[in-house]
Protein backbone atom coordinates (compact mmCIF):
# COMPACT_ATOMS: atom_id res chain seq x y z
CA UNK A 1 0.00 0.00 0.00
CA UNK A 2 1.47 3.14 -0.76
CA UNK A 3 2.28 5.67 1.94
CA UNK A 4 -0.09 8.96 0.35
CA UNK A 5 -2.83 6.14 0.10
CA UNK A 6 -2.77 4.76 3.71
CA UNK A 7 -5.84 4.66 5.31
CA UNK A 8 -7.31 4.59 8.96
CA UNK A 9 -10.50 3.68 10.60
CA UNK A 10 -11.58 6.56 12.90
CA UNK A 11 -14.72 6.44 15.69
CA UNK A 12 -14.61 10.09 16.32
CA UNK A 13 -12.96 13.67 16.03
CA UNK A 14 -12.45 16.24 19.03
CA UNK A 15 -11.28 19.50 17.99
CA UNK A 16 -10.82 20.92 21.68
CA UNK A 17 -9.77 18.31 24.01
CA UNK A 18 -8.60 19.61 27.35
CA UNK A 19 -7.54 16.23 29.30
CA UNK A 20 -5.53 14.04 26.36
CA UNK A 21 -2.11 15.74 27.05
CA UNK A 22 -0.76 19.21 27.30
CA UNK A 23 -2.43 22.11 26.38
CA UNK A 24 -5.33 22.57 24.13
CA UNK A 25 -5.40 19.37 21.58
CA UNK A 26 -7.11 18.15 18.55
CA UNK A 27 -8.07 14.41 19.48
CA UNK A 28 -8.40 11.90 17.46
CA UNK A 29 -10.39 8.54 18.47
CA UNK A 30 -9.62 5.40 16.82
CA UNK A 31 -11.75 2.32 16.23
CA UNK A 32 -10.71 -1.16 17.43
CA UNK A 33 -9.20 -2.36 20.71
CA UNK A 34 -8.73 -6.23 21.61
CA UNK A 35 -9.28 -5.55 25.89
CA UNK A 36 -12.46 -5.94 26.97
CA UNK A 37 -12.28 -3.19 30.26
CA UNK A 38 -15.46 -3.73 32.42
CA UNK A 39 -15.35 -0.13 32.86
CA UNK A 40 -14.50 0.90 29.30
CA UNK A 41 -16.86 4.19 28.80
CA UNK A 42 -16.57 3.86 24.91
CA UNK A 43 -17.50 0.23 24.28
CA UNK A 44 -18.65 1.05 20.45
CA UNK A 45 -14.99 1.70 19.57
CA UNK A 46 -14.05 -2.06 20.40
CA UNK A 47 -15.09 -3.35 16.93
CA UNK A 48 -12.38 -3.26 14.53
CA UNK A 49 -14.65 -2.74 11.21
CA UNK A 50 -16.56 0.07 12.14
CA UNK A 51 -15.59 3.43 12.01
CA UNK A 52 -14.85 6.29 9.41
CA UNK A 53 -12.68 5.41 6.77
CA UNK A 54 -10.12 8.62 6.34
CA UNK A 55 -6.34 8.08 4.65
CA UNK A 56 -4.12 10.17 7.09
CA UNK A 57 -2.89 12.83 4.57
CA UNK A 58 -7.04 13.73 4.61
CA UNK A 59 -6.76 13.42 8.08
CA UNK A 60 -4.25 15.52 8.69
CA UNK A 61 -5.51 18.53 6.77
CA UNK A 62 -8.76 18.41 8.17
CA UNK A 63 -6.83 18.55 11.99
CA UNK A 64 -4.50 21.15 10.59
CA UNK A 65 -7.29 23.10 10.34
CA UNK A 66 -7.49 23.91 14.16
CA UNK A 67 -3.62 24.78 14.86
CA UNK A 68 -4.43 28.31 15.49
CA UNK A 69 -6.11 27.00 19.00
CA UNK A 70 -3.30 24.88 19.74
CA UNK A 71 -0.93 27.46 21.13
CA UNK A 72 2.03 27.25 22.58
CA UNK A 73 1.40 23.73 24.69
CA UNK A 74 -0.95 21.77 22.53
CA UNK A 75 -1.12 19.34 19.45
CA UNK A 76 -2.68 16.46 18.31
CA UNK A 77 -3.24 13.60 20.37
CA UNK A 78 -4.75 9.89 18.83
CA UNK A 79 -6.77 8.08 21.03
CA UNK A 80 -9.21 4.92 20.88
CA UNK A 81 -10.07 2.17 20.74
CA UNK A 82 -6.46 1.18 20.61
CA UNK A 83 -4.27 3.18 18.54
CA UNK A 84 -1.44 0.75 18.26
CA UNK A 85 -3.93 -1.27 16.59
CA UNK A 86 -3.46 1.28 13.66
CA UNK A 87 0.56 1.77 13.95
CA UNK A 88 1.41 2.64 10.31
CA UNK A 89 -1.93 5.23 9.88
CA UNK A 90 -0.84 6.60 13.47
CA UNK A 91 2.77 7.04 12.05
CA UNK A 92 1.94 8.63 8.76
CA UNK A 93 -0.10 11.50 10.39
CA UNK A 94 2.32 12.08 13.00
CA UNK A 95 5.15 12.53 10.81
CA UNK A 96 2.40 14.97 8.87
CA UNK A 97 2.58 16.63 12.28
CA UNK A 98 6.15 16.84 13.14
CA UNK A 99 6.77 18.83 9.58
CA UNK A 100 4.80 20.92 10.18
CA UNK A 101 6.34 21.17 14.25
CA UNK A 102 3.38 19.99 15.75
CA UNK A 103 3.18 18.77 19.04
CA UNK A 104 2.05 14.34 18.94
CA UNK A 105 0.96 12.36 21.62
CA UNK A 106 -0.50 8.81 21.91
CA UNK A 107 -3.05 7.50 24.61
CA UNK A 108 -2.84 3.66 24.56
CA UNK A 109 -3.09 1.02 26.79
CA UNK A 110 -0.13 -0.81 25.55
CA UNK A 111 -1.82 -4.09 24.74
CA UNK A 112 -0.93 -4.60 21.26
CA UNK A 113 3.02 -4.44 21.75
CA UNK A 114 5.61 -7.24 21.40
CA UNK A 115 9.10 -7.47 20.82
CA UNK A 116 8.78 -9.13 17.79
CA UNK A 117 11.51 -8.00 15.65
CA UNK A 118 8.97 -7.01 12.71
CA UNK A 119 6.19 -5.39 15.20
CA UNK A 120 8.67 -3.56 17.08
CA UNK A 121 10.46 -2.26 13.70
CA UNK A 122 6.99 -0.69 12.61
CA UNK A 123 6.25 1.01 16.62
CA UNK A 124 10.27 2.12 16.35
CA UNK A 125 9.01 4.15 13.42
CA UNK A 126 5.70 6.06 15.40
CA UNK A 127 7.90 6.17 18.43
CA UNK A 128 10.72 8.70 16.68
CA UNK A 129 7.56 11.14 15.76
CA UNK A 130 5.37 10.33 19.03
CA UNK A 131 6.14 13.38 21.77
CA UNK A 132 4.22 12.46 24.23
CA UNK A 133 2.82 8.38 25.26
CA UNK A 134 -0.36 8.34 27.51
CA UNK A 135 -0.16 5.10 28.83
CA UNK A 136 -2.76 3.32 30.93
CA UNK A 137 -1.57 1.02 33.67
CA UNK A 138 -5.09 -0.41 34.54
CA UNK A 139 -4.20 -3.28 37.24
CA UNK A 140 -0.51 -4.29 38.15
CA UNK A 141 -1.48 -7.48 38.82
CA UNK A 142 -1.37 -9.55 35.68
CA UNK A 143 -4.44 -12.17 37.05
CA UNK A 144 -6.08 -9.56 38.10
CA UNK A 145 -5.40 -7.28 35.24
CA UNK A 146 -6.61 -10.58 32.79
CA UNK A 147 -9.84 -10.37 34.85
CA UNK A 148 -10.54 -6.69 34.59
CA UNK A 149 -9.83 -6.15 31.05
CA UNK A 150 -9.48 -9.91 29.24
CA UNK A 151 -6.00 -9.56 28.89
CA UNK A 152 -2.41 -9.88 30.65
CA UNK A 153 -0.68 -7.06 31.31
CA UNK A 154 2.88 -8.43 30.96
CA UNK A 155 3.60 -7.12 27.69
CA UNK A 156 2.33 -3.69 28.58
CA UNK A 157 4.56 -3.58 30.98
CA UNK A 158 7.29 -4.36 28.71
CA UNK A 159 6.38 -1.63 26.76
CA UNK A 160 6.78 1.27 29.69
CA UNK A 161 10.43 -0.17 30.06
CA UNK A 162 10.94 0.01 26.59
CA UNK A 163 9.45 3.39 26.39
CA UNK A 164 11.59 4.87 29.32
CA UNK A 165 14.79 2.92 27.92
CA UNK A 166 14.56 4.61 24.91
CA UNK A 167 13.97 8.43 26.43
CA UNK A 168 10.39 9.02 25.68
CA UNK A 169 8.52 11.19 27.67
CA UNK A 170 5.12 9.31 29.28
CA UNK A 171 2.10 10.32 31.42
CA UNK A 172 0.87 7.25 33.32
CA UNK A 173 -3.00 6.99 33.95
CA UNK A 174 -4.88 4.65 36.78
CA UNK A 175 -8.42 4.58 36.53
CA UNK A 176 -9.33 4.05 40.39
CA UNK A 177 -12.38 1.64 40.51
CA UNK A 178 -13.67 1.13 44.08
CA UNK A 179 -13.36 -2.79 45.14
CA UNK A 180 -10.69 -3.56 41.90
CA UNK A 181 -8.07 -0.98 41.23
CA UNK A 182 -8.19 0.65 44.68
CA UNK A 183 -6.38 -1.74 47.15
CA UNK A 184 -3.46 -0.51 48.87
CA UNK A 185 -0.91 -3.10 47.83
CA UNK A 186 -1.90 -2.73 44.31
CA UNK A 187 -0.78 0.69 44.03
CA UNK A 188 2.27 0.38 46.09
CA UNK A 189 3.02 -2.27 43.95
CA UNK A 190 2.06 0.27 40.64
CA UNK A 191 4.37 2.73 42.46
CA UNK A 192 7.36 0.85 42.62
CA UNK A 193 7.16 0.04 39.17
CA UNK A 194 6.90 3.81 38.13
CA UNK A 195 9.42 4.18 40.03
CA UNK A 196 11.33 2.08 37.74
CA UNK A 197 10.81 4.67 34.66
CA UNK A 198 12.90 7.33 34.28
CA UNK A 199 10.79 9.84 31.74
CA UNK A 200 7.90 9.37 34.13
CA UNK A 201 6.32 13.28 33.60
CA UNK A 202 3.34 12.93 34.95
CA UNK A 203 0.87 10.28 37.45
CA UNK A 204 -2.77 11.09 37.04
CA UNK A 205 -5.69 8.77 39.01
CA UNK A 206 -8.40 8.61 37.03
CA UNK A 207 -11.82 8.29 39.24
CA UNK A 208 -14.41 5.92 38.03
CA UNK A 209 -17.29 7.01 36.00
CA UNK A 210 -20.60 5.51 34.58
CA UNK A 211 -21.07 8.00 32.10
CA UNK A 212 -20.67 5.50 29.31
CA UNK A 213 -23.41 3.34 31.14
CA UNK A 214 -25.83 4.41 28.53
CA UNK A 215 -23.66 2.84 25.62
CA UNK A 216 -23.27 -0.28 27.33
CA UNK A 217 -27.14 -0.72 27.48
CA UNK A 218 -27.55 0.82 24.09
CA UNK A 219 -25.18 -2.01 22.53
CA UNK A 220 -26.73 -4.65 24.56
CA UNK A 221 -23.59 -5.19 26.42
CA UNK A 222 -24.18 -6.46 30.43
CA UNK A 223 -22.29 -4.11 32.61
CA UNK A 224 -21.15 -5.89 35.61
CA UNK A 225 -20.57 -2.53 37.38
CA UNK A 226 -23.81 -1.16 37.76
CA UNK A 227 -23.32 -1.23 41.78
CA UNK A 228 -19.86 0.55 41.77
CA UNK A 229 -19.93 4.05 43.32
CA UNK A 230 -17.81 6.71 41.93
CA UNK A 231 -15.01 7.09 44.30
CA UNK A 232 -14.99 10.05 47.08
CA UNK A 233 -12.51 12.49 47.49
CA UNK A 234 -10.93 11.06 50.00
CA UNK A 235 -10.21 7.68 47.96
CA UNK A 236 -8.73 9.63 45.41
CA UNK A 237 -6.38 11.37 47.54
CA UNK A 238 -4.82 8.22 48.91
CA UNK A 239 -4.61 6.77 45.77
CA UNK A 240 -3.12 9.88 44.47
CA UNK A 241 -0.35 9.90 47.87
CA UNK A 242 0.33 6.80 47.18
CA UNK A 243 1.02 6.45 43.46
CA UNK A 244 3.45 10.13 44.31
CA UNK A 245 1.51 11.75 42.50
CA UNK A 246 2.76 14.64 43.50
CA UNK A 247 6.65 14.21 42.82
CA UNK A 248 5.38 14.34 39.06
CA UNK A 249 3.36 17.41 39.06
CA UNK A 250 6.09 19.65 38.58
CA UNK A 251 7.48 18.19 35.79
CA UNK A 252 7.24 19.53 32.37
CA UNK A 253 3.72 19.29 30.61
Amino acid sequence: METLTLTGRVHSLESFGLVDGPGVRFVVFLQGCRMRCRYCHNPETWATDAGTEWTADELFRRVYRYKNYWGRNGGITVSGGEPLLQMEFVTRLFQLAKAKGVHTALDTSGNPFSLDPAWLGLFDRLMAVTDLFLLDLKEIDSGRHRALTGQPNENILEMATYLSHHGKAMWIRHVLVPGLTDDEAGLLRTRDFIRTLDTVERVEVLPYHTLGLFKWERLGIPYSLSDTLTPDEEAVRRAEELLEVQKYSAAPR
